[in-house]
């Protein structure tokens, strides 16, 4: 039972940084493009 005093708020900080990770990565706009670079693999630019 006092493993769960220890596991429980970890969870909850481990969760919160994914959450801020993820909420940062939307604000600096890496989900912007999804498809941009699906197709610029498929064409030659040279």
């Amino acid at each position: 039972m006092s493993t769960l005093l220890y596991l429980i708020p970890a969870a909850l900080v481990l969760g919160g940084l994914g959450l801020a990770a993820f909420m940062w990565c939307l604000r600096s706009g890496q989900y912007d493009d999804l498809d941009g670079a699906a197709q610029r693999i498929l064409f030659d630019d040279e």
